[in-house]
């Protein structure tokens, strides 16, 4: 439908959100503790870090 591409531009904002605000600056020692920090990223990212409001 006509409105995929604006679904593909939120999830290309929130993973590059997620590179270059969480992993970019981070170094994990395992696969493990990678998700385990991202998982936490995400849970702030949804429930305390501010966002624009959309037009």
């Amino acid at each position: 439908g006509k409105k995929r591409a604006l679904d593909n531009i939120i999830t290309e904002r929130l993973w590059r959100t997620i590179k270059y605000e969480e992993v970019y600056l981070k170094e994990y020692n395992s696969p493990r503790e990678a998700r385990k920090e991202i998982g936490n990223f995400i849970q702030f990212y949804n429930h305390e870090r501010l966002h624009q409001k959309e037009k």
